[in-house]
């Protein structure tokens, strides 16, 4: 007899070990604060933040005042090539790369508006895991694409291997309620 509630998913070591964490509250530093003297028009919104600290302990912050009412996510997460950088280290072990993005993407899963969309950018290196991931966190109902962009035009010159030119956004939608608009189509793109 198979299970009804049986769904598909990707499996990691360590997986089950969710951090827990507490709510947190953000504090302003005046020294790095900006705010505008004037609304350009009574649309704008007027409340941009920039969080220095550890993202996820932001994420949490975020969601007292903001569950279900972000529209669109863009994220640039660590593409975990192996290198070095001077502020992070993108060589992190694969199976905690998928933790730290499990536990990311559902909490900005949380912010996400019911008509809100979630861009993700990534290479080659984790962009198979991370659509599993979030076929499994966002529903593979809501995938809207794989998209492919052209980060340069010369060859890196890799050893032995494919010098790759282009990287990837994956998106999603947080349901069905999401809705794509059309550009504009010119005469531009009609010439071959």
């Amino acid at each position: 007899m198979t299970n009804s509630r049986q769904r598909l998913e990707l499996t990691w070591i360590g997986k089950e070990n969710r951090p827990r964490l507490e709510p947190r509250i953000l504090l302003e530093d005046p020294e790095r604060s900006y705010h505008a003297g004037h609304r350009v028009t009574d649309q704008n919104l007027f409340d941009n933040r920039l969080i220095f600290g550890d993202n996820l302990l932001a994420l949490k912050a975020l969601e007292q005042e903001f569950t279900g009412k972000i529209k669109c996510v863009c994220i640039d997460p660590p593409y975990n090539t192996g290198a070095a950088w001077e502020h992070y280290d993108d060589s992190v072990e694969h199976s905690l790369w998928l933790s730290l993005m499990h536990d990311r993407l559902e909490a900005l899963g949380r912010l996400l508006s019911s008509d809100g969309s979630i861009w993700i950018c990534l290479d080659d290196n984790e962009i198979h895991y991370l659509k599993v991931l979030c076929d499994e966190v966002f529903g593979r109902r809501n995938f809207l694409a794989l998209i492919v962009w052209q980060h340069s035009v010369q060859g890196k010159g890799y050893l032995g291997k494919f010098s790759v030119h282009h990287n990837y956004v994956l998106s999603y939608s947080r349901t069905e309620s999401f809705v794509l608009g059309d550009l504009p189509r010119t005469e531009e793109h009609n010439v071959n």
